[in-house]
């Protein structure tokens, strides 16, 4: 049994990283320390000065680990990492986990390329972004293709080529598959776009222009023609940017409104002096906190996730812990990054232009939830009328089982609280007790096994105090809605009878065509008004319940044919079957290759490789006297 007070003494005094864990083990907070000793101690000592959210927690802790670390900002990005990973319940976290796409350019390779990506990697490429709008990123690449006729492809250039491919032809590309390119020129095309990408198209234009005189100069018409389109295009785009300061450096802009219970996060992008675009993100779990403490979890969480890091942050207010941050984003971005708090001049008001942006957004999202929740309310309301139940189910728990002929049967159970789905509650069964096809029994077993749970877990918490919110199963549901008609309604409420447990079980039906089409309640079916609040959830919770369960098949189905059929070589073990599948990525691929590619693969040798080769020979030759 862990004990805490003991533990306690035995902390480190040392930088490090620490996780706080509830009664089943899940981690609800983690942070980062100077000093494991004095940090985490200070939790357990008077709570009188301590805010709301950090008493709650406490009173949730139940043991805690730590990961020591060379230094704070190794702590830091290790929090980072851990934050992003378990997205404990007590920490701040940002809402919106978007993956917005970039322009790389592959400056590892001997004649880079221009792509649009959404993955950010260490191979030497450099990434230009994020871009809001995935439209504008594929317009640059065009622009960019128009006037530099750069590789597109993926060949290996180090391999002589039989002939160049049509972008060579039609003069889209110079062809460095030919071995007849100048590396300094096309890479002064790639300085080029990379100044254009960095927002210098200023200096740009002045290096475009020069090459335009001279062209003109030497009565090359045809050339300072073209090195005026280019010119055109590139103003075109730069009238389209809005100006916002004087000084040209590269800066993110963050301010941050809240209301009672949301915090809005608006970022505007500029590049050079101009605006390139902005975006507003809702935090979770930082209604209470300390402005500073918010600004600390959401910048950590931000940049940890971009491949990009400007020279310059602007911020209504300073971080906690600002000189970490500047010295973990300076080694990311491999300069000085400076955050600022600025309180006069151009920059305090483009600080109080972002802010309104973020009240605005704030009070849109505000708004557009407060409409949500009262048609999710409306819903279960119409739905408790239609029930003739006495209160709205606010918790209701839809299963669904799938299998393949009784083979890989699963099950699923999904939750809604207050008419939207509660994603962490979501729970996955594999039918243990029942053989081949029977629904009937696997749905008898899975709302058996999860209210037998539920009900042992509820007492245990109430013998220990606690809340029943606070379980996995202790929280019963207000209504259980099954995939199926009058028969496995019958079924579950066996199940619940034999349990002794009082739970409405409604049916959900489908059409020939597999939509829902109605419910079934105390044997009669209930022509539910198609086009009302109450019957759209009941579609969605179906359709829901139904995607859940199929997932899990499918993802169960895939892992056994794969093991199955390399499990059945002499001579392949888990670890050769992980190298083949890795190196091929495919079943189909392994049959089709070689000896000498099999031979190859890591840890493979030439018996191991004859026995794959043979087993899938032999295969194929039974499955064509099968045809036969």
């Amino acid at each position: 049994m862990f004990e805490i007070n003991e533990q306690l003494k035995k902390l480190p005094d040392q930088p490090g990283v620490y996780l706080m864990k509830d009664e089943r083990g899940e981690i609800i907070y983690v942070g980062k320390a100077i000093s494991l000793k004095n940090r985490v101690r200070q939790y357990f000592q008077s709570s009188k000065n301590q805010p709301p959210k950090v008493r709650a927690m406490v009173g949730h802790i139940r043991e805690f680990e730590y990961i020591i670390t060379d230094s704070e900002v190794e702590a830091l990005m290790l929090e980072s990492n851990l934050i992003k990973k378990h997205r404990p319940k007590y920490n701040v976290l940002l809402r919106d986990d978007k993956h917005y796409p970039y322009i790389k350019v592959t400056l590892g390779e001997k004649y880079p390329r221009v792509l649009k990506t959404r993955r950010v990697v260490k191979d030497g490429s450099r990434y230009f972004g994020p871009y809001i709008d995935g439209g504008a990123v594929n317009r640059t690449i065009e622009i960019l293709k128009k006037f530099y006729p750069l590789r597109t492809c993926g060949k290996n250039l180090e391999r002589p080529q039989d002939r160049p491919c049509l972008n060579y032809h039609i003069r889209q590309c110079l062809g460095p598959c030919t071995g007849e390119v100048d590396h300094d020129q096309y890479m002064k095309m790639i300085q080029e776009i990379i100044l254009f990408l960095s927002g210098k198209q200023d200096e740009l234009v002045k290096e475009i222009t020069q090459k335009m005189e001279e062209a003109a100069a030497g009565m090359n018409f045809e050339k300072a023609a073209e090195y005026r389109d280019q010119i055109l295009a590139i103003r075109s785009i730069l009238e389209k940017q809005k100006v916002i300061l004087t000084s040209d450096i590269d800066q993110d802009v963050i301010a941050m409104a809240r209301g009672m219970d949301q915090v809005c996060v608006m970022v505007f992008f500029l590049r050079g002096g101009k605006l390139m675009g902005r975006e507003h993100y809702m935090l979770t779990g930082g209604e209470d906190d300390d402005r500073r403490e918010i600004f600390s979890s959401f910048i950590k969480q931000f940049y940890a996730g971009t491949a990009f890091v400007p020279k310059e942050i602007l911020l209504e207010e300073e971080p906690e812990d600002r000189e970490l941050i500047e010295q973990w984003l300076s080694a990311k971005k491999g300069s000085k990054v400076r955050i600022k708090n600025p309180q006069k001049g151009e920059k305090k008001a483009l600080l109080d232009m972002v802010y309104k942006n973020a009240v605005e957004i704030l009070e849109q999202f505000s708004e557009k939830l407060m409409k949500e929740r009262e048609r999710s309310l409306g819903a279960l309301d119409e739905l408790a009328r239609y029930l003739g139940l006495e209160k709205k189910p606010y918790r209701i728990e839809a299963f669904d089982v799938s299998n393949t002929q009784g083979v890989h049967s699963v099950a699923s159970m999904i939750v809604f609280e207050g008419g939207k789905p509660k994603y962490s509650d979501y729970r996955r069964f594999k039918i243990k007790t029942v053989e081949g096809p029977n629904d009937y029994g696997s749905m008898q077993e899975v709302v058996y096994r999860r209210l037998k749970k539920g009900l042992e877990e509820k007492e245990i918490m109430t013998e220990k105090g606690i809340l029943d919110e606070e379980g996995k199963f202790s929280k019963l549901p207000d209504l259980i809605l099954i995939d199926g008609g009058l028969g496995q309604v019958h079924g579950v409420e066996e199940v619940l009878a034999a349990l002794g447990v009082h739970i409405p079980v409604a049916g959900m039906v489908k059409d020939d065509r597999h939509r829902t089409r109605d419910l079934v309640y105390q044997n009669m079916d209930l022509h539910m008004d198609k086009s009302s609040n109450a019957f759209l959830l009941v579609a969605k919770i179906q359709e829901e319940a139904h995607r859940f369960a199929v997932t899990y098949h499918k993802s169960l189905r895939g892992k056994t044919v794969v093991q199955s059929v390399l499990d059945e070589i002499p001579g392949i073990g888990s670890k050769r079957r992980i190298a083949l599948l890795k190196h091929f990525g495919s079943i189909d691929k392994i049959k089709k290759a070689s000896l000498e590619e099999l031979c190859k693969v890591e840890g493979m040798n030439k018996k191991a490789a004859e026995q794959v080769k043979d087993f899938f020979q032999q295969k194929a030759a039974e499955e064509r006297q099968v045809e036969g």
